[in-house]
């Protein structure tokens, strides 16, 4: 304390002042205690964060993307920065956050937590582009401020919780390019559902896996939509005619479905509508009547089954149409030329239809046409003009081409994608180096990079670079609008993809220097991500995935004023006393915070102990390996015996001192990742022994370590002979026996297992295979017991790999032995075809049930049969297998035969194909180098819970 006792005293009592001062100006500044520890529970849990992330007062310290008010966080925002990590459930302790965009960050993985609901003064949740997977939380209709909710683009499964129906102010709704299932909530008196939000203007849901139908009551006169985007889907039965009550909708997509049934007449009173895809569905009945949507710009209704009638009259109404695509819509009789009148129109694509007679474009066709894709249709003459038209007409398989007519329009031929990129402002390009760009203004610079994908564009002609040049000059205004860094943009290499989505390169160029810094960086994603840029209104829905932005130039501003000596040294000292004491006060608490933290996520706080064991636990069968004995059997973890890593951790090579090779999955040093799961491995397989079941040696959990000692499997995982990767060949008879192997493993924990183990992961990447090529399942981070449920089944979260899920228990969350039959029937059709299970969007399962013919030697499938299959392939064995797969991955789990059923039949097959089935296989030991085996040991799909095994390295002589 500093008292006054004479003006002579000044210079003195001035420092005192300056130092209270002072006091209070850091007291105040810091950070909330428990906003500190959340944001520092985040920078553990995460990779790459700023260099700005130093200290523990994120607020005082000006953290980079993260914004206070009155010492409490309400804001993060960090955008392509290459964040990697999960998100830490202590996010729901910052309960004034407003905004969390922490998209583009594609090493964000992981579950959403369900703590996010806590965060009740939320406005905008943005993850768009990472890899977030797991159920999306009920808990978020907690979130009743809510506005915009964007979770695209990552790997979300399961339903859409009905909890949304409870955001009742949401604007934006994007939960597209996920894998969720199930069918769209709607509320019926007991739960919450989509119906309820009126205020909502976009749903964006497409390229999910949605079934079932699309509820009538979804829709009502009082929704505010505007954008109904279901493309890409699973969705299935006929389109409610309550869509027409929905006056402001401007872009429907129900593209790529199952729907079938007529189109609702109501659908013409959409009279706002500008872009409408019903192509590739199984719609029926007579081609709807769209008069009256005189805003229609975008049409395709391709590749449905509507009864056949001649091109509709009502067409020329259609005033604003750009493009018109009816393929196999089954249309006859010859085109009208007042089509090609329509003064906006630029593609016409009515391929395999039936029209006939003679093709007359007419001398008033529209200026901007650019396509007349005719192609296998019965037109057998053109009406031609005495010069060339400048579009391309294409009649390849019409009876004109057949005739010997022209050749002029007999071609296959395309236009390709447009080549434009922005062009110099009036300068020439400078030359870069160092990964720089030469931008608009032909400067040299690092610029933020990524991509933009339309949804629903309101032309076709990608060759038109006035759309762009409007496009270029929208954005740039909206960027200084928001008074962004920016000197240029560019654009470039615009396409159409799969989804008939545009796609358009975009690079951003900072207006000083070579580098954008962190705020510039995560302000121009949040503009993109947030949806504040409003593209001009022809380009229709949009979402913009960035790149990770590498070149931050790291420049730090120096703020210190240079204050005299002799004030500086009094000021700091009383400063450094100040913060040793602010700091001691926090570590404290962060110390008894983490410690609680630690105490209630510990799994092995039911385990027994001993004084001795420093918490190993106290059971039969697997050996407890001290740390020291581990460091000298893999060579202190040396990069040699380095066989590979996942998201639990590394995995080694070891040997024991009888010369036996062991496999030592080791965690993050220090970290409790993946504990539950490292716990139900001990405990499952210390107490199963099968030769098809992969052994548990022992354990190691001291010194912080959590690693888990197996036999070595040198040869890899099935996964790995199947692709390719491991050099192993595998002929009919060793699938047959790798089948049968792991038949018998799974067979062992559902009969004979007491209590019975689901595995609940049975996969290809989760197959081994040991020297003799005998099949070994592994992995049982995510097994469960079933034996003690008297009801039949496990009701649990459902985890597991996409693809291999059993569809039941997806809907239901009613774990049973015959989830793992399903699993297995989608392996065996793996071992059949050598593919993915989900690929290209395709599944395996699908593709297999589409192709099949019993009428046809092997089924008709030796188009996705893998090629490798070679003559030892019986056509009878391949056929029982193939019924025995499909029987396996029937719908309903009743359908299913019991895994004991399932080795009774491989067995048979083996018979029929001439082979023992109690005959093991023989070692593959000759077709390698001895000694330069390393085992496959990690999990390669994202979509996976637990750890599993490498891709094999053996190298083939």
């Amino acid at each position: 304390m500093c008292m006054v006792l004479s003006w002579k005293m000044a210079p003195r009592v001035w420092l005192c002042i300056l130092a209270l001062f002072l006091q209070v100006l850091l007291t105040t500044a810091l950070t909330d205690a428990e906003d500190a520890a959340s944001l520092l529970s985040l920078k553990e849990s995460w990779a790459n964060v700023p260099s700005s992330w130093v200290g523990s007062d994120p607020c005082g310290g000006k953290w980079g993307g993260i914004s206070c008010l009155n010492s409490r966080v309400v804001s993060i925002t960090l955008s392509s920065i290459g964040l990697s990590g999960s998100l830490s459930g202590d996010i729901g302790n910052l309960v004034n956050l407003q905004t969390l965009d922490l998209s583009y960050n594609k090493g964000l993985s992981g579950n959403l937590p369900a703590s996010v609901g806590n965060l009740k003064k939320l406005t905008n949740l943005i993850l768009v582009g990472c890899n977030f997977g797991g159920p999306i939380p009920e808990s978020i209709g907690h979130l009743d401020q809510l506005v915009f909710l964007s979770l695209n683009s990552n790997n979300f499964i399961e339903e859409i919780p009905d909890s949304m129906g409870l955001l009742s102010q949401l604007y934006w709704l994007d939960i597209a390019d996920n894998e969720l299932t199930g069918s769209i909530p709607v509320s019926n008196g007991r739960k919450p559902g989509l119906d309820m939000l009126l205020k909502t203007k976009h749903f964006h849901f497409g390229n999910n896996r949605l079934t079932g139908e699309i509820p009538a009551q979804l829709f009502t006169s009082n929704m505010s939509l505007i954008h109904l985007l279901l493309e890409n889907n699973l969705l299935s039965g006929s389109i409610p005619d309550t869509v027409g009550l929905v006056s402001h909708l401007e872009v429907v997509r129900l593209d790529n479905n199952s729907f079938s049934g007529s189109v609702p007449a109501t659908l013409n009173k959409l009279t706002n509508v500008t872009e409408l895809f019903l192509s590739n569905n199984r719609l029926t009945g007579n081609l709807p009547n769209l008069t009256g949507m005189g805003s229609l710009n975008y049409l395709d209704m391709s590749n449905n089954t509507f009864d056949p009638s001649d091109f509709p009259s009502w067409f020329p109404t259609l005033q604003s149409l750009t493009t018109l695509v009816m393929e196999g819509t089954r249309i006859q009789g010859q085109l009208p030329n007042g089509l090609f009148s329509l003064p906006q129109l630029q593609t016409v694509k009515l391929r395999s239809n039936k029209l006939n007679g003679t093709l007359d474009v007419g001398s008033s066709y529209s200026s901007q046409l650019q396509l007349i894709d005719l192609r296998d249709n019965g037109i057998d003459a053109i009406k031609q003009r005495a010069r060339s038209y400048g579009f391309q007409i294409i009649l390849d398989g019409n009876r004109i081409c057949y005739e010997g007519g022209t050749n002029e329009y007999c071609t296959s031929s395309q236009p390709s994608n447009s080549s434009y990129s922005t062009l110099p402002d009036n300068c020439l390009p400078a030359q870069c180096s160092n990964h720089q760009v030469s931008s608009r203004t032909c400067k040299c610079a690092y610029p933020y990079t990524g991509t933009l994908y339309f949804r629903a564009p309101s032309f076709s002609n990608l060759e038109n670079s006035t759309y762009y040049e409007i496009l270029q000059e929208s954005m740039m205004k909206s960027f200084q609008s928001h008074q962004m860094p920016i000197d240029s943009l560019t654009l470039s290499t615009p396409t159409k993809n799969f989804n008939s989505y545009l796609v358009i390169g975009l690079q951003i160029f900072p207006s000083s220097g070579y580098h954008f810094n962190l705020t510039g960086v995560v302000t121009i994603g949040f503009l993109l991500s947030n949806q504040t840029f409003k593209p001009p209104k022809l380009f229709g829905p949009y979402f913009f995935i960035g790149d990770c932005y590498k070149y931050f130039d790291g420049v730090r501003t120096d703020k210190s004023k240079g204050y005299g000596i002799i004030i500086g040294a009094a000021v700091g000292g009383s400063i450094l006393l100040i913060l040793a004491i602010l700091a001691g006060v926090f570590a404290f608490r962060q110390k008894k915070k983490a410690e609680e933290a630690t105490l209630r996520s510990n799994p092995f706080a039911s385990w027994n102990k001993s004084k001795h064991s420093d918490g190993v636990p106290q059971m039969r069968g697997p050996t407890s390996f001290s740390f020291e004995e581990l460091k000298k059997y893999t060579n202190n973890f040396s990069d040699v015996n380095d066989v590979g890593s996942g998201g639990y951790g590394k995995v080694y090579r070891g040997m024991l001192p009888n010369g036996q090779f062991i496999a030592i999955k080791r965690a993050h040093n220090g970290s409790m990742q993946g504990a539950l799961e490292f716990k139900t491995e001990i405990e499952l397989l210390s107490r199963v022994h099968h030769k098809n079941l992969v052994r548990l040696h022992g354990i190691c959990f001291e010194q912080g370590e959590q690693m888990l000692i197996y036999e070595y499997c040198p040869n890899g995982t099935v996964k790995d002979s199947l692709s390719g990767k491991s050099g192993i060949r595998l002929d009919w008879p060793r699938r047959l026996r790798i089948a049968l192997g792991v038949a018998r493993g799974i067979q062992y924990l559902h009969d004979l297992a007491d209590p019975p183990i689901i595995h609940r992961d049975i996969k290809s990447n989760n197959v081994l295979l040991d020297d003799c090529l005998t099949a070994k399942v592994s992995d049982f981070g995510l097994s469960k017991l079933a034996g003690e449920h008297e009801i039949g089944h496990v009701s649990t979260q459902v985890k597991g790999t996409m693809g291999y899920l059993d569809p039941e228990y997806y809907m239901t969350q009613q774990l049973t032995e015959k989830s793992d039959v399903y699993s297995f029937g989608v392996l065996l059709l793996e071992l059949i075809t050598a593919r993915n299970p989900i690929e290209n969007r395709k599944y395996i399962v699908t593709e297999v049930k589409q192709q099949m013919d019993t009428t046809k030697e092997l089924y008709g499938l030796q188009g996705i049969l893998d090629p490798k299959l070679d003559s030892s392939m019986t056509p009878k064995s391949l056929e029982k297998f193939v019924d025995l797969s499909l029987r396996c991955v029937e719908n309903t789990g009743a359908d299913r035969p019991s895994m004991s059923e399932v080795v009774k039949e491989i067995e048979n097959i083996m018979e029929l194909a001439g082979l023992n089935p109690n005959v093991e296989s023989t070692s593959t030991s000759e077709n390698y180098k001895g000694g330069s085996k390393q085992s496959p040991y990690v999990e390669e799909s994202p979509f996976a819970y637990s750890g599993g095994y490498l891709p094999s390295k053996l190298e083939p002589k």
